[in-house]
């Protein structure tokens, strides 16, 4: 077992190096208590040499935003699978270093859920809250009413409701999926492709996007129309392999040899009925995947767009805690933030992984 002082210097050469500590791993890693370790911390605190935060401790350098020890903020997302847990790894990983701790609610994509996560948590005392709205069945004069009359300040996450001022104003961090798109098609028309298909699954906000992407491409680089089929969930394999079957049908009947699938479950499942016809990925058939969850996985491994989840999720609670945190009559203008996506060029279009990505 370490000396108190020895502990003491463990932990400030960590808090230095790090910005930031986690009781729990100094614990494991010394060989005590985490009850002996947050003493530790609470000793440092009042000597002066960091700041005492929930779970760990932080450097006195690397604290902004709000100076009490803890702020409470709120975070409702639609489902805790897919593109939204990543995007919760990222608050948690600043957290700590901003001197806040999440409270996270789950809407399952229903309005009255979400509603009543966002009163609960404004009920707890959040300070500021990042919502991924639930847009479907909602006009954009209703959410924008409801996000509106919310006690606290509020960042819309993932979700750009288009041509209405009053959601405008509201702070707002997206990645900019119509980019990642365009990033899709001009690598494939670099491999040397005039004509590429294209399969979405509709249901999903990041579709339209992808699908304005997608024909600015096309338009831009003076390819030729190709496929363009809407698929289903596939919680009913029936339909969606019709679909796909279709698409791949469509594409052999026009020469079509490179293709655009969101997502790459979806992309997935293309590759896997191309082979059973006895295609070759990606020498018959170039495929890239959009959303770069399970695209490795797939029997052919799928170059995908990868959007920038975890950063997105820190970008958010950063502009959050700068708005929850700013001083009476020294209100900021409004903060749209987009980040891009990046192409992970894997097997399935043909183009060698070391490719620099867009």
């Amino acid at each position: 077992m370490r000396l108190p002082r020895a502990r003491h210097e463990y932990l400030l050469r960590e808090v230095t190096l790090r910005g930031s500590v986690r009781s729990a791993d100094v614990a494991a890693q010394l060989g005590v208590s985490e009850v002996t370790i947050r003493r530790d911390i609470t000793q440092l605190e009042r000597a002066g040499h960091l700041a005492r935060v929930h779970g760990g401790a932080i450097a006195l350098t690397s604290a902004r935003g709000p100076q009490a020890a803890q702020e409470l903020v709120g975070l409702v997302v639609p489902s805790t699978d897919a593109h939204f847990p990543a995007v919760v790894r990222g608050m948690e990983a600043i957290a700590p270093s901003l001197r806040v701790r999440l409270v996270l609610g789950v809407s399952q994509y229903r309005p009255d859920v979400e509603a009543a996560q966002v009163d609960r948590l404004v009920s707890l005392g959040v300070r500021g809250l990042a919502i991924a709205p639930t847009t479907r069945g909602r006009s954009p004069e209703e959410l924008a009413g409801w996000l509106r009359s919310v006690a606290v300040p509020v960042v819309l996450v993932e979700r750009r409701i288009e041509g209405l001022t009053s959601l405008s104003e509201l702070d707002l961090v997206r990645t900019d999926h119509a980019h990642g798109a365009v990033v899709a098609v001009e690598h494939l028309q670099r491999l040397g492709h005039e004509r590429v298909a294209l399969g979405v699954y509709d249901q999903t906000p990041t579709a339209p996007h992808v699908r304005q992407g997608f024909a600015t491409a096309v338009e831009r680089l003076g390819l030729a129309p190709g496929p363009d089929v809407s698929l289903s969930k596939g919680t009913d394999p029936g339909p969606l392999r019709a679909e796909l079957e279709d698409l791949l049908d469509r594409c052999v009947a026009t020469g079509t040899r490179a293709v655009l699938v969101h997502t790459d479950d979806h992309a997935s499942r293309l590759v896997e009925s191309a082979l059973d016809r006895g295609m070759r990925i990606p020498e018959d058939l170039a495929v890239v995947a959009y959303d770069d969850e399970n695209a490795s996985l797939a029997a052919v491994p799928l170059t995908t767009v990868s959007p920038p989840r975890r950063e997105l999720g820190q970008e958010a609670l950063r502009v959050l805690v700068d708005r929850i945190t700013e001083k009476d009559g020294e209100r900021r203008p409004p903060r749209h933030v987009d980040l891009l996506p990046r192409l992970t060029v894997r097997q399935s279009c043909g183009a060698a992984a070391a490719a620099p990505a867009a």
